[in-house]
């Protein structure tokens, strides 16, 4: 099989976030997607070694940063290829905490959407979250960066961790 078809795919880059009381914690992501409306729902692919993950499985809440196009990689690659059980991934980055607790990132993000876990599927080395949107609000009207964009104009890598990793042969 060609695993690059799985680049086709079109995806997003975010940064979910979550807490476990008064500990912080995110991670980029690009398994995001709305599930239906009434009532509002998403999915969310998280790995299950991530630290969000423990952080999402204890509170059932999270938030998903919608990363717009002029967000820099070291914003991204500091919230993805790094462990938040080794370095605070908020340091220096500005935040808010939103109605649920969870951080939303202040800069170079398009919107945000916190929701409330209502049920999760076993998907191998990730969890599948579905989470009920409680809030959720357009920042503004800037281009959200897609998970292409990412590659082919940031030139950006996928860590290990990652849905889409591909292994080099």
């Amino acid at each position: 099989m060609d695993t690059k078809i799985f680049r086709k795919i079109s995806y997003g880059v975010y940064i979910v976030t979550s807490r476990d009381e008064d500990r912080i914690n995110g991670q980029t992501a690009n398994a995001v997607m709305q599930v239906c409306s009434r009532p509002s729902l998403v999915a969310i692919a998280i790995n299950k070694e991530n630290l969000t993950h423990e952080f999402i499985t204890k509170s059932g809440v999270f938030c998903v940063s919608i990363l717009s196009q002029d967000a820099p990689l070291n914003l991204i690659g500091g919230f993805g290829f790094k462990s938040g059980r080794e370095v605070d991934k908020f340091d220096g980055i500005p935040y808010r905490l939103g109605a649920n607790g969870c951080p939303i990132i202040a800069e170079h993000t398009v919107g945000y959407l916190e929701g409330t876990v209502t049920g999760k599927l076993d998907a191998g080395t990730h969890t599948i979250f579905l989470g009920e949107v409680t809030e959720g609000k357009l920042l503004n009207d800037g281009e959200p960066m897609t998970y292409a964009y990412y590659h082919q104009v940031k030139r950006g890598t996928t860590p290990e961790t990652a849905p889409t990793y591909i292994r080099k042969e």
